[in-house]
């Protein structure tokens, strides 16, 4: 697998973590009382969050995103569903380097 579609995929599961946080865990917190929810689903968000790290580290030291698409990428995580933003611009960019043949 491509550093590139790594990072696709890191960013497309730390989003939806991020949505399980805000829109599952934090109402069961604060409606229900479930503090244990939040304590889960955000252990959860953290770790996939330094996969993310990681994981677009590898892709810019391999020359597959460049710079400003990286930070970008890194700024749209933390943004609730700014990890569909990212998926358009990462897709743009896997198209730019490897054109559809036809």
């Amino acid at each position: 697998m491509s550093s590139l579609h790594s990072l696709r995929l890191a960013s497309l599961v730390e989003g939806a973590s991020l949505l399980l946080l805000l829109l599952i865990a934090m109402p069961l917190k604060y409606g229900l009382g479930l503090a244990i929810a939040v304590r889960v689903a955000g252990a959860i968000h953290g770790l996939l969050f330094l996969v993310l790290l990681s994981v677009a580290s590898r892709a810019y030291f391999e020359r597959a995103v460049s710079t400003r698409s990286l930070l970008r990428v890194l700024g749209l995580s933390i943004v609730p569903l700014g990890f569909l933003a990212a998926e358009r611009l990462l897709r743009r960019d896997a198209d730019r380097d490897h054109p559809a043949t036809g």
